[in-house]
């Protein structure tokens, strides 16, 4: 299919089960552990690159989520926000942008009505049916395991600049 990678300019994702693999670890002491993937930070610094912006959108608020954002210096997090669409809109008059300019990757239901106004669903390989079934794009990771960076690199690929963005990281590496 044909799609208009250059006309992205946003990614917007879901955390929990695209960025982790859904699971929550709590203990007794009322501490919540998430397993975030390395291949998804790289993912935030390839889009950084390519001047793509990226903002979080989770339904279930944790402040795993709040420090594996602030960690990566992602500004636009909306954690805990269960109806995804006010977050939604914010975003597209924040940075001037209409659905055509936003990406959006997810996993399950609570996604579904941001995922089919924009112009490139993406889907989780571990997402619901529903899901996949508008995607224009199935990721081949699962949730946790660099799904966000592999949707990254996809978009980046349809934009023909992945050497670019290889060369622009490559050159922050030996500048730092």
């Amino acid at each position: 299919m044909n799609y208009d990678f250059h006309k992205i300019k946003l990614l917007i994702s879901d955390v929990d089960g695209v960025w982790t693999d859904g699971s929550i670890y709590k203990g007794s002491d009322k501490i919540e552990l998430k397993k975030f993937s390395v291949l998804d930070g790289v993912g935030v610094a390839m889009a950084r690159a390519a001047n793509l912006k990226i903002a979080l959108i989770s339904g279930r608020f944790s402040l795993a989520t709040d420090y594996r954002a602030k960690e990566l210096n992602i500004k636009d997090v909306y954690n805990g926000s269960l109806n995804k669409i006010p977050a939604f809109k914010e975003l597209k008059v924040k940075y001037d942008l209409d659905n055509s300019n936003i990406a959006y990757i997810g996993d399950d239901l609570i996604d579904l009505p941001v995922m089919t106004q924009v112009s490139m669903p993406i889907a989780v390989a571990n997402a619901t049916k529903e899901v996949k079934k508008i995607a224009t794009y199935i990721t081949k990771t699962s949730g946790g395991e660099g799904a966000f960076r592999e949707a990254i690199s996809w978009i980046i690929d349809g934009q023909g600049r992945m050497k670019e963005v290889i060369d622009i990281m490559q050159k922050q590496i030996l500048k730092d």
